[in-house]
């Protein structure tokens, strides 16, 4: 069975439940496995407290050929597709 959303990749959405509720943002992706939205956020649209949690989304990373660094790197922010609400243009 083919999944699908009522948005896509690159659309305008608006938050409506959860933690980031009321903020806007941009779909990144789309994780069909668990019908999650990665977004990028407008950051004028978070209170504080929704760009501190913004700012501290970060994955531990092995160092690797492709990482020889290792450590911290920023990652997304996933919310489940029915907490978001495609903006009208």
């Amino acid at each position: 069975m083919v999944k699908t959303y009522h948005v896509k990749s690159g659309d305008k959405v608006v938050v409506n439940a959860g933690e980031f509720k009321k903020a806007t943002a941009t779909v990144a992706s789309i994780i069909k496995k668990t019908d999650r939205v990665v977004l990028d956020f407008d950051m004028d649209s978070l209170t504080d407290v929704q760009k501190n949690k913004v700012d501290n989304r970060t994955r531990t990373v092995k160092k690797s050929q492709a990482n020889p660094e290792g450590g911290l790197i920023p990652r997304g922010v996933s919310v489940h597709v029915s907490n978001v609400n495609k903006l009208q243009s």
